[in-house]
């Protein structure tokens, strides 16, 4: 007798009834080398060598402590529990435009032109939506210029809404400041229509190389964006993550016309080591804008009330700013630490153009290796030292690792020590 709760024969199968933009996606690769390192971490821990994480692009650190106390008073306010709108609540939008007014000079209207994300990661998958138009042949599929080396996210959401990116390669050759005009090129080259072009991406200071853009750069794309008719995406995630004595990262909107045609992505992750939180904001142009926080109201509800207050908070505080300005010096002494061992392991430092802005060290693999996975896979198995190989951000990542300098300096010094014993020398 078959009871209700056996299962029955069936051809059937639920992945038949998966998306043909879904069905061949991969797990998000930093939860792909998470998976490694844990399955590793029992054999490396037998000889040793403790896995040491320099693949995390996030802070390490806690986050203000004025901002966790202001957090755990707002937990007691009247309605605090209750839902909020996905655009944002009136407190927070003002406190957004004030420090877009203070920090950049840029005025913004926060009824119009500001809408609060789930993090940045969320609102720019929302934004990809909004402008594309699903289709299966990729000949057809809206084109959005995307950097590469570049956020592995940035390609992943764009297919999963059914467009198609493009690559602008960003290189030492080309200061990291690619030329707009020859992508386009490339791209009817390889058979695209350009007139396909729905929006092109700036990502500075950049993930995964940490490189900056000055201001003539972002007047540049401005007007190649004006001239193509298209969206100018600008994530700045990582703006206020910059060393003594470098210029401040700019804004997009900093550029006379650009609210004409920009959208800016903004996140409290990295400058307030607030990653869990998931708490950012997009502000610009009110018609991409709009569109965003519509898509949005159909896919959340808002962000907790409690955490909107302290992020309010957070951009105001004069506490907060001298903590951001700490942290920048640690990652700067933690870049010295890193240079200089890898100078003394035979690396070219001189010739690498290290960053002057987040934590992130983009580092060429040795000479005796041709593939970046190679020498990542060998590096975690023989030293117990995590990176992420240059390609999982984009075939012009080849030849490259990313390093996260957020360790302790205990655990620097420890990775340059393995990369010796190990014999990793460039």
């Amino acid at each position: 007798m078959t009871t209700i709760s056996e299962a029955k024969s069936t051809d059937f199968s639920v992945k038949s009834l998966y998306s043909e933009y879904c069905k061949n996606m991969e797990t998000y690769i930093m939860f792909r080398i998470s998976a490694r390192v844990a399955e590793l971490t029992p054999e490396l821990e037998k000889k040793g060598l403790p896995p040491i994480k320099m693949s995390i692009g996030a802070p390490t650190v806690e986050p203000p402590k004025v901002v966790l106390d202001y957090f755990v008073k707002a937990l007691s306010e009247p309605a605090i529990h209750t839902y909020s709108v996905p655009k944002g609540e009136k407190f927070l939008l003002e406190a957004i435009a004030k420090r877009m007014k203070t920090r950049f000079g840029v005025d913004v209207n926060p009824t119009t032109e500001i809408t609060s994300l789930l993090g940045s990661k969320e609102g720019l998958a929302n934004m990809f939506r909004t402008i594309i138009t699903p289709q299966l042949d990729k000949r057809e599929r809206d084109i959005i210029l995307t950097p590469d080396p570049g956020y592995a996210s940035y390609v992943d959401a764009i297919e999963i809404a059914g467009g198609l990116s493009y690559p602008t390669p960003l290189t030492l050759e080309n200061n990291y400041l690619p030329d707009m005009d020859a992508a386009v090129e490339s791209l009817k080259a390889d058979g695209y229509d350009p007139a396909r072009i729905k929006a092109v991406i700036i990502n500075y200071p950049s993930n995964p190389i940490g490189a900056t853009a000055p201001f003539e750069y972002y007047e540049k794309v401005v007007e190649f964006a004006r001239r193509h008719k298209i969206l100018l995406i600008s994530d700045v995630a990582y703006s206020e993550m910059y060393f003594d004595g470098q210029e401040a990262p700019h804004s997009i909107l900093e550029v006379p016309g650009a609210k004409d045609l920009a959208i800016e992505f903004h996140s409290f992750s990295k400058p307030y080591a607030m990653t869990g939180w998931r708490i950012g904001f997009a502000v610009g142009n009110a018609d991409a804008v709009g569109i965003l926080a519509k898509m949005k109201g159909t896919m959340d509800s808002g962000i907790f009330r409690a955490i909107q207050k302290a992020a309010a908070f957070a951009l105001s505080s004069p506490e907060c700013d001298e903590y951001i300005r700490e942290c920048n010096k640690m990652y700067a002494e933690n870049q010295k630490i890193m240079l200089a061992g890898f100078k003394r392991l035979g690396w070219p430092i001189e010739k690498l153009n290290p960053p002057k802005a987040t934590f992130y060290l983009w580092l060429p693999i040795p000479r005796n290796y041709s593939s970046c996975e190679k020498f990542a896979s060998d590096v975690l198995e023989q030293a117990g030292v995590v990176l992420v190989p240059g390609t999982a951000f984009g075939k012009t990542g080849e030849g490259f690792v990313r390093l996260s300098l957020v360790n302790p300096k205990s655990e620097l010094e420890e990775v340059i020590t393995r990369f010796e014993q190990k014999g990793f020398l460039y």
